[in-house]
């Protein structure tokens, strides 16, 4: 397994279990806190990825995407 398919693994899980801890932690399961703390879910687990990406690139960990991956794409 890669490490870019491995970050997505691990931002996917920390977008599940953050939103099922703040479920918990809140305590309310209507409708529309459940509907409002999955959105923030998803948001605090991609922004997660990006910080993680982003850190990952900068130690050398993750290559670099500084250009399109076909060279054809350039022109």
């Amino acid at each position: 397994m890669n490490p870019g398919t491995s970050l997505k693994l691990s931002a996917i899980a920390f977008t599940v279990l953050w939103t099922g801890w703040m479920l918990w932690w809140g305590g309310s399961f209507e409708r529309a806190n459940v509907i409002l703390l999955m959105i923030c879910g998803i948001v605090a687990g991609y922004v997660w990825y990006r910080a993680m990406r982003w850190q990952f690139q900068r130690t050398g960990m993750l290559p670099r995407n500084e250009g399109p991956a076909d060279p054809a794409a350039k022109r």
